[in-house]
């Protein structure tokens, strides 16, 4: 029973990450043409994959007999009908019960973890932040066929590139014996314990226990060293932290927030950016980002090189926000100063076609009406903001709509 229990609350992660890693989920099925025929596709595909060196023997064993998936598809079209915001996100990423485990796990594999720091630089926490969020310590890592998802995505014609390419990738990792060919993983063919997607498996899972396969089931050597290489080669720093829960003053101007704004911590000082208890920032040279992820009411982060190294891996804001504060939290560090307001409640699919109607409607730019949060749309909402005397945190709200309605 415990262990179903987890495997659901595994699952429903799963389908958070799933959401948060797929930019184009809002494709309408009939904006995608029909697939080609089945057969003569897969003859085509292993000849492909013939040519790049894979045995034939490989090739019957992991496609002889394979067919599409009709799940996947419905997966890959999937739209959430509710907006993902940090409270609703946080709930289901940072339980007490995964912080528990994550210090326990951080206990348990010590040695291990200094080992991988001391060669890749990228500290113990933040490994096991990943491997929580992204198969809950292990506990679940898929439950599709690898070969059976990337057929079904790659034969389909949303992403058949990309696809095609991670099923190839998929076969010459079976090939060299360093994946079974009955592996399991996510719906987008995402493998072992930290969800890695074939071409990022081959680019950087190691062989770190000595013994000749790249395992990122059962070898714990293997997959954390695989997942610092991977850090580690995306621009981690080993001498910094991800960034830090900040005040920010009554009449902060809000438009510094975002990416695109990077100032060294002296000057946010300056600006009267504060630590969650009132003192000021630490003397570091180092720049910052700040983020107010739930808009101005709710908490602010001031975030550092290390924070934009983990959308490296995975394009999501509340992501990266989850890495870092899982792994705080697991080393003793306390829960949100500022808990997000009443204004973070999950906005519909009908909601935001109509904030973007009324948008529009008033000559802002916030694109076709479809239901998704894009980047254009937060744009126009940041636009009305400022015409309307409102903070611009680009942050839409129930609130905002009855004001635009009104």
């Amino acid at each position: 029973m415990l262990q179903n229990r987890f495997h659901s609350a595994a699952c429903k992660l799963a389908g958070l990450l799933a959401i948060s890693l797929l930019p184009f989920a809002g494709a309408s099925a009939k904006e995608v043409p029909p697939p080609p025929d089945y057969g003569p596709w897969l003859q085509a595909l292993k000849a492909e994959a013939g040519a790049r060196g894979v045995r034939a023997e490989t090739l019957a064993r992991a496609l002889d007999g394979v067919q599409p998936i009709p799940r996947v598809i419905e997966l890959d079209r999937r739209q959430p009908e509710f907006t993902l915001t940090l409270s609703s996100y946080f709930k289901k990423a940072i339980s007490e019960t995964r912080i528990q485990k994550g210090r326990e796990m951080l206990r348990r594999h010590q040695a291990l973890l200094k080992r991988v720091e001391a060669k890749y630089g990228v500290q113990p926490r933040f490994l096991v932040a990943f491997w929580g969020l992204e198969s809950n310590f292990g506990q679940y890592t898929g439950a599709f066929s690898v070969v059976g998802a990337l057929v079904t995505l790659a034969h389909d014609r949303r992403r058949a590139k990309f696809f095609r390419e991670q099923l190839l990738s998929a076969l010459e990792l079976i090939d060299a014996g360093h994946v079974p060919v009955d592996v399991k993983g996510s719906w987008a063919g995402a493998m072992g314990n930290h969800q890695f997607i074939p071409t990022t498996y081959k680019s950087y899972a190691v062989d770190f226990d000595g013994d000749g396969k790249r395992d990122l089931w059962g070898s714990l050597p293997d997959i954390f060293a695989s997942a610092a290489n991977y850090l580690s080669r995306s621009g981690w720093q080993s001498d910094k932290t991800w960034g830090r829960e900040v005040r920010i003053p009554k009449d902060f101007d809000i438009s510094l927030t975002g990416l695109s704004v990077s100032k060294p911590l002296a000057e946010w000082n300056k600006l009267g950016i504060r630590r969650t208890g009132g003192k000021p920032l630490p003397a570091v040279d180092i720049d910052a980002s700040l983020l107010v992820p739930a808009g101005y009411k709710g908490p602010a982060f001031l975030v550092y090189k290390n924070y934009r190294t983990i959308m490296v891996w995975n394009r999501s804001h509340l992501y990266a926000l989850a890495v870092g504060h899982l792994a705080d939290r697991m080393i003793g560090k306390g829960p949100l100063a500022l808990p997000p307001s009443a204004d973070d409640v999950p906005l519909s699919r009908s909601d935001i076609r109509t904030l973007q109607g009324l948008l529009n409607a008033r000559g802002l730019d916030a694109g076709v009406p479809d239901g998704m949060l894009g980047p254009k749309t937060r744009e126009a909402v940041r636009a009305y903001q400022k015409s309307a005397g409102l903070p611009p945190d680009g942050y839409a709200t129930k609130a905002l709509i009855l004001k635009l309605q009104k």
